[in-house]
């Protein structure tokens, strides 16, 4: 099903959307910021979900209301606004919304709400798609929520505490958790751009960008959405493979980066989301495995060797992740021919180290032109000191 999102707040406008996802995984959002992008939205796509603000800079969410009432008797509505008067509420029940809920919200309970109203026009289960190829070649064009790692629970602990936790600690708590880091890097960047036209590429700054009330109720709506956690264990194996690769590359690359004397967190960054065209494919496997289709490992394998890319591609563009944070974690994987900067030599010799590739293969050659020949050599030869200082004379952890 279709659900459209009116409301020109960017911050507001996408933690909607991403609760809104969350609902089902058959629900795919679109957003409009104003009255007139609304109604060719809606005349467009026709949605059966629509979730207005009343006060829009160029009309009045209430008369985009009206005007859909005209046509359409059935299609579910929520308004979502400040205005909390008897009046306003009067003025709206008149063109028969399925529900209306003041501004500020606690996020659990409009996922709850919203379930509540409008849970009847939700599919009890998605449409089997005809081939997992055409489910991946539909689901690439929507947003994807990737799985995340949170539980509601301790979500909802830290929304309790939100006046006492600052943005390094909410950072340096989710600094591992690609979904969490890339749904917040693509809200902050959202509302960055607009209003000062620079990029945002650390968490920490997301965080700080949006501030720590909204980041948290972005945690608790991508924790709150189902379908995110994989069902299968076959798929939650390969995704806690994927992760552990992408940490592995996210710290290498910050090693190798210390060494230069370059401490921007922005390398740990890249590395981290190095993998979330594999996390995407694999949530739109375990879509089609809820609908009943069956995949062999093999199948596992190829569709993300197909996908993966393409995802990750479209992804890094559908999240508004900065050019400079994109071409890095495109570095992870390959080198362009040209425009080599020292950044993205980092982040190959990161990858390149975390998969333990031999100093002679293009690793070497990638640490002399980092000026960093002996550096991997020694390195290694320091890890195996201290793990040897580590051990008694047994082999046996003192």
């Amino acid at each position: 099903m279709d659900a459209l999102i009116v409301d020109d707040d960017d911050l507001m406008a996408d933690l909607l959307e991403t609760v809104v996802a969350g609902l089902h995984p058959a629900v795919k959002v679109s957003k409009a910021a104003g009255f007139h992008e609304a109604l060719t939205l809606w005349q467009k796509r026709k949605p059966d979900l629509l979730i207005v603000d009343w006060d829009l800079p160029d009309g009045s969410g209430l008369d985009f209301v009206r005007q859909v009432r005209a046509s359409d008797k059935d299609v579910a509505i929520v308004m979502i606004t400040g205005r909390a008067d008897r009046e306003s509420i009067l003025k709206a029940a008149h063109y028969r919304i399925n529900g209306y809920i003041s501004k500020p919200f606690q996020v659990d309970v409009l996922h709850q709400r919203l379930l509540e109203m409008i849970g009847k026009v939700l599919p009890e289960e998605s449409a089997p798609a005809a081939s997992l190829e055409v489910l991946l070649s539909e689901s690439v064009k929507t947003v994807i929520q990737l799985p995340v790692n949170a539980d509601v629970a301790s979500m909802l602990e830290l929304v309790g505490r939100s006046d006492d936790i600052s943005a390094a600690q909410l950072s340096e708590r989710w600094q591992s958790d690609p979904s969490l880091c890339s749904r917040l890097l693509d809200v902050a960047n959202r509302s960055s751009y607009r209003r000062t036209g620079q990029p945002v590429v650390t968490l920490r700054d997301a965080i700080a960008s949006t501030g720590v009330p909204m980041a948290l109720n972005q945690g608790l709506a991508l924790a709150l959405d189902v379908s995110a956690a994989l069902s299968s264990e076959a798929l939650v194996f390969r995704a806690s493979e994927a992760q552990k690769q992408a940490e592995a590359v996210a710290l290498e690359a910050q090693r190798v980066a210390l060494s230069l004397g370059k401490r921007s967190p922005q390398f740990f960054t890249a590395g981290l989301l190095s993998r979330i065209g594999e996390l995407a494919v694999l949530k739109v496997m375990d879509q089609f495995q809820r609908q009943g289709g069956e995949l062999s490992d093999e199948q596992v394998s190829q569709a993300l060797r197909d996908w993966a890319q393409p995802y990750g591609n479209k992804l890094k563009i559908q999240w508004f992740i900065p050019v400079e944070l994109r071409n890095l974690i495109g570095a992870v994987h390959y080198l362009p021919r040209e425009n080599v900067t020292q950044e993205r030599l980092i982040m190959r010799a990161g990858a390149l180290i975390a998969e333990d590739a031999a100093p002679e293969s293009e690793l070497g050659k990638i640490l002399r032109q980092l000026g960093l020949e002996n550096w991997h050599q020694q390195s290694s030869e320091h890890e195996q000191k201290d793990e040897d200082d580590g051990n008694d004379g047994d082999g046996n952890h003192a």
